[in-house]
């Protein structure tokens, strides 16, 4: 059979596309709850007297704690087995986005606790969703090393990157959606009503992955052309067992010895940062700088997250066009990601034009987003080039962390700068220098990536 050939590709079948429309709604899921606080945030930080600096602590535990839960949760994705690690993580996330509806009563327990332990209160509006935030965080962690294993398992490696592309859509469509229902609901019934409805959404999805995802090899409505259509990448090699849950571990000390280890957890540390201010700060920069309100700002965010859909699907796809020339997998994506890294540079422009209207910077920074999505569905992908299945996930958790990081860095720096420059009636300045910074990330990323690793080269030893 000549896997090349269109006619082939359809004669496998196609139960692999829908395990990918299953990772593509929980990726939608996913970003719906996260983004129900920054829609709400303008109103929430007046009605509880938040600053800048209050905002940006709350939304630096979640990125805190969604790093360090990052790490452990691509170990524990590699030890119980991608299904069940996707029904604990969106439970926990799920449970997690519910409980900031009851953010001010458990603020108010946790303020009293610490007042017994004679330690200065957090005021009760910031610690009860300080706390809802670190529980969806660490629900949250799981989902993209579970969906990143998922994809290896189910896919082979030329068409990794265009499934990576397509799941993390879902990261756009609940930036769209968002928008479009959060305001509504909070409107209509409450903004704790808000929290509640759209956290309880992951728990359909998640009776739908209980009944139809197993591993490949367990998967009963897998034809058996299609399972060695995506063991294509196998042959020739001696056949490797099937991964299976609780098998061997690889060590992080060990994970952390290969220079393809440092290029994707630099390059997600660089880069993962901006696609978190854009999330959660592009509402309260429009309400900033165009006095925006939130029934306003659906319009835009919902065009610019439109946008982001091409560079996600448009980006996965991408690099299939340099290995088609016969390029390795590897190297045809480190290409195609360079290309990608110039489009952020527009962002640079957002602050000069933005006195045109508001629809410049959403254009640009909706260019810029697209490009984030394109580079993303590439550099998960590149450790599924370079590393066994079995670590996948662990080394997908380890630049999770480190990009969870680079968000809490670019989070409290940006909290800093719009609360300085804001006092100083020059907020637009602390703008410009966030955007700098997101313009020119990726270059800095691609060319630390690239001096790490210049070639393809797959490790075999684990």
């Amino acid at each position: 059979m000549n896997l090349s050939e269109p006619v082939s590709q359809q004669s496998v079948g196609k139960y692999r596309w829908t395990i990918c429309a299953l990772l593509f709604f929980a990726t939608t899921v996913n970003y719906l709850d996260r983004q129900v606080l920054s829609l709400l945030a303008p109103d929430l930080s007046k009605e509880f007297g938040w600053s800048n600096s209050d905002y940006a602590n709350i939304t630096a535990v979640f990125q805190f704690v969604y790093a360090i839960s990052m790490l452990f949760a691509g170990r524990v994705v590699d030890k119980i087995g991608t299904k069940q690690a996707y029904i604990l993580a969106i439970v926990i996330w799920s449970i997690g986005a519910i409980m900031h509806a009851y953010s001010v009563p458990m603020g108010a327990g946790i303020a009293s606790v610490l007042g017994a332990f004679g330690f200065a209160a957090i005021p009760v509006s910031i610690a009860g969703f300080m706390l809802s935030r670190a529980v969806l965080a660490v629900g949250e962690a799981g989902n993209f090393p579970a969906a990143i294993k998922a994809t290896a398992e189910y896919f082979p490696k030329k068409e990794r990157s265009f499934a990576t592309g397509i799941f993390n859509s879902g990261a756009n469509v609940g930036a769209i959606l968002a928008p479009l229902t959060v305001p509504w609901i909070a409107i209509n019934w409450g903004w704790q009503m808000a929290f509640i409805a759209i956290g309880a959404v992951g728990f359909i999805w998640m009776a739908a992955w209980q009944m139809m995802y197993e591993a490949p090899e367990k998967q009963s409505r897998l034809s058996k052309e299609e399972l060695a259509y995506i063991r294509a990448d196998e042959q020739g090699r001696a056949p490797a067992p099937a991964p299976v849950a609780g098998g061997a571990k690889v060590s992080w000390f060990k994970l952390l010895t290969y220079r393809q280890t440092w290029a994707f957890t630099f390059g997600k540390f660089m880069t993962d940062g901006v696609w978190w201010f854009f999330l959660f700060w592009l509402p309260k920069y429009l309400s900033a700088q165009y006095g925006m309100g939130k029934e306003a700002i659906v319009v835009p965010l919902a065009v610019l997250y439109s946008m982001t859909m091409v560079g996600s699907i448009g980006g996965g796809w991408f690099p299939a066009y340099f290995m088609n020339k016969g390029m390795q997998a590897y190297d045809g994506r480190m290409k195609a990601m360079l290309v990608i890294a110039l489009f952020p540079l527009v962002v640079l422009l957002a602050q000069p034009l933005g006195y045109i209207s508001f629809w410049v910077p959403v254009l640009l920074i909706g260019i810029g987003a697209s490009a984030h999505q394109a580079w993303s569905a590439n550099i998960f992908t590149t450790v599924s080039d370079m590393f066994p299945q079995k670590s996948v996930a662990s080394v997908v958790g380890i630049g999770g962390m480190a990009g969870g990081l680079g968000g809490v860095a670019v989070s409290k720096i940006g909290g800093w700068l719009f609360d300085y420059y804001g006092a100083l009636g020059q907020i637009q300045t602390g703008y410009m220098i966030m955007f700098s910074f997101c313009a020119v990330a990726y270059l800095l990323a691609w060319g630390v990536m690239k001096t790490l690793v210049p070639r393809h080269k797959e490790i075999t030893d684990l």
